[in-house]
């Protein structure tokens, strides 16, 4: 079964309180699903249309696993911790393999 992963980009974060409130939060939520990071940070390089922004990846088992993961109540709560403090684009991709 192929992996499922999260790519989350940081169109702009406008209060970095609520951030870290939300970076305690979204860790604890997701390892149950079998979630790990891959990168987090901004961005060493930006090519084409690319911008130098904020970005997290995040490995899930499969794609289930990362669709239940987003919509468990844990990750739910971060993201009310997040609130408006920063304005995102998350995708959910199947892996190759």
């Amino acid at each position: 079964m192929p992996k499922g992963y999260w790519v989350t980009t940081y169109r702009s974060i406008s209060d970095p309180a609520k951030l870290a409130a939300y970076a305690k939060l979204a860790p604890p939520a997701v390892q149950p699903f079998g979630g790990r990071y891959l990168a987090r940070g901004t961005a060493s390089k930006a090519y084409e249309s690319g911008l130098k922004e904020r970005i997290v990846i995040s490995e899930f088992p499969s794609v289930e696993k990362a669709v239940a993961a987003y919509e468990s109540p844990g990750y739910q709560d971060a993201l009310k911790a997040l609130g408006d403090g920063a304005v995102r684009d998350i995708r959910i991709v199947e892996g190759l393999e």
